[in-house]
């Protein structure tokens, strides 16, 4: 396989988010913390970096015009052409110590997304299920809610609590993308190596998820057999999405959050967004049904 390729991009504070469009060829990607969105040509040329006046965690393909971010306090319309921001509808807003975190989009165009206290606080993370501008309480009680992705043909959830160590699995109607019955655990890693943290499902079925503090992407099957493992030249990678023409790239991001001055030095290329070929073929990203 080709190289592990580094984009000549800023590093991130906390990279996350990732989403690529294939229309135009263009990766889009955010930094949590410093309150950036970044927006790359994956063939090549300049690295944009455009400032947001909120903390965004991710990136969620629309239309041709507008992508939608998921903020700290909600969720919003951005227009490519000006920048514009619109809140689509509020999440949390009340909630002056939580934040948005990981999210995908359903193959019904619903949105999962996550939400976590901004000091990680034990148990107050949930996770919600969004049609249209209807949200629905999904699952609470989390910490670091993360690895949210679907099956292909959207009849299976993932999700994990980075903070537990379990990976879990729960029935969805695939019409909607809401669960029709409890969550199950489907691969158990408390007590290895790092967190599970952002993931996404190729063609197959398998789940690809970041291992955060592992420098590595594991690949998992739907019955939950640990496949694969990648190592990765960033020891806090944290969510990857597929990318590239033919989708056997994984764009993924990476964080140097909570990282000390020797721990730095001893990772060159903490905070670095990469591209990583896996030789197998991804699934585009659903986008975002605006209207439920």
């Amino acid at each position: 396989m080709d190289a592990i390729t580094i984009l000549d991009a800023p590093r991130c504070h906390l990279g996350e988010g990732p989403c690529y469009d294939p229309r135009t060829g263009i990766a889009w990607w955010v930094d949590i913390l410093e309150r950036r969105l970044f927006e790359a040509l994956l063939a090549g040329g300049p690295v944009r970096i455009h400032d947001l006046p909120l903390m965004a965690s991710a990136v969620v393909a629309v239309d041709e015009e507008r992508h939608l971010l998921a903020a700290e306090d909600g969720l919003y319309l951005r227009t490519f052409g000006d920048g514009g921001l619109t809140r689509f509808c509020p999440l949390e807003a009340e909630e002056a110590g939580t934040r948005s975190n990981d999210g995908r989009v359903h193959p019904c165009g619903a949105l999962w997304i996550s939400t976590m206290g901004r000091d990680a606080e034990p148990g107050r993370g949930a996770i919600y299920h969004v049609a249209g501008t209807r949200v629905t309480r999904l699952f609470g009680g989390l910490t670091i809610p993360n690895a949210i992705c679907f099956a292909p043909d959207g009849a299976t959830g993932y999700f994990a609590d980075t903070d537990a160590g379990l990976l879990k699995r729960v029935a969805l109607d695939p019409r909607t993308g809401l669960p029709v019955g409890e969550p199950a655990t489907l691969y158990d890693h408390r007590g290895g190596e790092g967190g599970l943290d952002g993931a996404v499902v190729d063609a197959e079925g398998r789940i690809w998820c970041a291992r955060w503090g592992a420098a590595c992407l594991d690949a998992y099957s739907p019955e939950g057999e640990c496949l694969r493992t990648l190592p990765l030249p960033v020891s806090r990678p944290s969510c990857p999405t597929f990318a590239g023409p033919a989708l056997e790239h994984l764009l993924v991001t990476s964080a140097y959050e909570g990282m000390t001055t020797e721990e730095r030095a001893a990772d060159p290329e903490h905070g670095r967004t990469l591209v990583v070929p896996v030789g197998v073929r991804g699934l585009l990203e659903p986008a975002f049904g605006l209207r439920s």
